[in-house]
């Protein structure tokens, strides 16, 4: 069952409308005003970037960066993890636990004190 979006020609509001089959698209009411006078709109869509995407967007940390760059929990570690593989080394999984947490919004405890 599809959500259409409608465009009061009354009120000119846009609403989303549940419509389970195409007769009921003709007896839909606009739930601002009640006017049945609706045109069906072109629905709007969300965009979703990778994880990658974000990761060349957000661009490597300065020499010194500021401290709103590591606000963002999904920055917290990039660098650490980089490292990391250009070492050739395998990551502590503590290290691993600390910057999963970061990015589901958890900072580490000594980046809280610092902030």
């Amino acid at each position: 069952m599809p959500i259409y979006e409608f465009l009061c020609r009354k009120c000119n509001t846009k609403s989303s409308i549940l419509v389970r089959n195409r007769a009921e698209s003709s007896i839909a009411k606009c739930p601002s005003c009640g006017s049945s006078n609706l045109e069906r709109v072109i629905s709007s869509f969300a965009y979703h970037k990778s994880a990658k995407t974000i990761r060349e967007e957000a661009g490597e940390p300065r020499m010194f960066p500021n401290s709103d760059y590591y606000k963002d929990p999904r920055n917290v570690g990039r660098w650490t993890e980089k490292r990391f593989k250009e070492l050739g080394l395998d990551m502590p999984p503590q290290i691993q636990e600390e910057i999963q947490a970061a990015r589901e919004g958890e900072l580490p405890k000594s980046l809280k004190e610092r902030l």
